[in-house]
């Protein structure tokens, strides 16, 4: 289910102080329930996730266009423009976090870890298009137990990047989100608890 930006906002994540400079584009609420502990399982799933494998033919079908569009124009090439290593947000930082554990690998995405703690994991895609963030966070829920909650956070690249995000909103919002969304909750309710890094208890 898709949040207002205040679900995501009105939280003292430490995300905030790194990226003031990035736009939440979305906010979703995970059917992931669990415990106060559960949220290092959840970090594992997300990491493991495989768009080439999900179960919709529909969110296959347009990565697969994705990556090979990225291919073509040259968007994911791990240099800028003029051969810079692109911005990373882990020049930013604080000395904490920069020390503690980053978190797991992803298996098969773009995106490179940025930090976790006991309830919450950044991690970070950058580009020709945008920087992007996937922030996660281990929220109460009415009910007295915990659930997971997905931002997306971007700065787009100048014109090309601002397009693109346009282009892509009504698949993201109708089609690949929500699919994703659903997968991550059969995902939970299926496999068994997984071991993953200890996080930093940052907060």
């Amino acid at each position: 289910m898709r949040l207002p930006n205040t679900a995501h906002t009105s939280r003292p994540w430490r995300i905030h102080e790194l990226a003031p400079d990035f736009r939440i584009e979305d906010v979703w609420a995970l059917p992931t329930p669990g415990g106060r502990d559960d949220f290092a399982r959840l970090v594992a799933l997300m990491a493991s996730f495989d768009s080439s494998r999900a179960s919709s033919a529909a969110v296959r079908m347009l990565f697969a266009i994705r990556w090979k569009i990225g291919e073509l124009l040259g968007w994911d090439t791990p240099h800028a423009r003029r051969g810079a290593p692109r911005p990373t947000l882990r020049d930013r930082l604080p000395l904490d976090l920069r020390e503690a554990p980053a978190g797991p690998s992803f298996d098969a995405s773009p995106f490179t870890t940025l930090y976790l703690t006991d309830d919450e994991w950044a991690a970070e895609v950058v580009n020709r298009t945008v920087h992007g963030v996937m922030h996660l966070g281990w929220v109460s829920d009415e009910m007295g137990g915990y659930r997971g909650q997905m931002a997306v956070l971007v700065k787009p690249n100048g014109l090309l990047g601002s397009g693109y995000m346009a282009a892509i909103a009504p698949f993201r919002h109708l089609i690949v989100y929500p699919a994703i969304t659903r997968e991550i909750g059969q995902a939970w309710g299926a496999r068994e608890p997984t071991p993953a890094p200890t996080p930093t208890h940052a907060h």
